[in-house]
């Protein structure tokens, strides 16, 4: 894919209203943290990583993706549904029984663009490390991306993975840490503090980048395709991307409550008219 600026920007727009749409119609699911990775999500699939249709689990030859923190399902799926993936029609499905589009995504109903079932925080980063050191092994020349949140950060297995990584020079993976500093039960600061993530991640051997403004579509463009450029240099590639929890509709910033909290109809219809599109194609 290689939509222009104006494409993504609106693509993002949409993107944000599916999210929306998505978990008020069944008063469930996590649209602060989908909303503060939109421009993520648009600027992946939009114009940095390299994919291929039809979709295979195998992934050879093109670049993957791991959702590490699974609970930001609305935004990977409606990413996946407008990028092709499936059709966008089946996002009212979200969250219902017998359905492909469950709260964290799975892999046994076979959904395309979905290759690890996620939403048990910590593990997605041990997961892409694999997949990195498979490409390796069989001479596959493509990349490896992983999202995690700064919350997630607290699970252990995050930190073996990092040395891990680092360790083995697993220098085919880009991991980016959406850095809101929200979580479920708080501020990430007064729930269990980073600290100096930067200059910890460095310590752990990573080749660290930061970006200021993740809610700027042509910033994380940027700064992804940076990472691209530093990858096949003997170390892993991470990402402190800067973000705001329910970014694009106001009532939702600034604060942890949107995390996993549905809007109602009258709060569904003022972000609506924050998300303005002239010509929107809701699903």
């Amino acid at each position: 894919m290689n939509k222009s600026i104006e494409e993504l920007k609106s693509l993002s727009t949409q993107i944000r209203r599916d999210i929306l749409r998505m978990v008020h119609a069944v008063n469930s699911g996590h649209p602060g943290g989908s909303l503060g990775c939109t421009e993520y999500f648009a600027a992946l699939y939009g114009r940095v990583m390299n994919y291929k249709f039809p979709f295979t689990m195998e992934g050879r030859n093109e670049d993957l993706f791991f959702l590490s923190n699974g609970h930001i399902s609305p935004v990977f799926y409606a990413t996946l549904a407008r990028f092709g993936f499936f059709p966008v029609a089946e996002l009212a499905t979200f969250r219902k029984l017998n359905t492909r589009l469950q709260g964290h995504p799975t892999t046994h109903d076979g959904l395309p663009g979905v290759r690890v079932a996620s939403g048990s925080l910590g593990q997605g980063l041990s997961v892409a490390i694999g997949a990195a050191l498979g490409k390796k092994l069989d001479g596959d020349e493509a990349l490896v991306y992983t999202l995690h949140g700064d919350g997630e950060l607290q699970e252990g297995q995050i930190w073996e993975a990092l040395m891990y990584a680092a360790g083995n020079n697993v220098d085919n993976l880009i991991a980016t840490i959406d850095y809101n500093g929200r979580q479920i039960d708080g501020d990430t600061d007064d729930v269990l503090t980073l600290g100096d993530l930067h200059a910890k991640l460095e310590a752990f051997g990573w080749k660290v980048l930061n970006e200021k403004n993740g809610n700027d579509l042509e910033a994380v463009i940027a700064v992804l395709e940076k990472a691209k450029s530093e990858t096949g240099q003997g170390k892993p590639v991470v990402i402190i991307l800067n973000t705001e929890m329910g970014f694009g509709v106001d009532y939702m910033t600034g604060t942890h409550a949107w995390h996993g909290k549905a809007p109602n109809d009258e709060q569904l219809e003022t972000a609506f008219k924050q998300l303005y599109l002239e010509a929107p194609e809701d699903y």
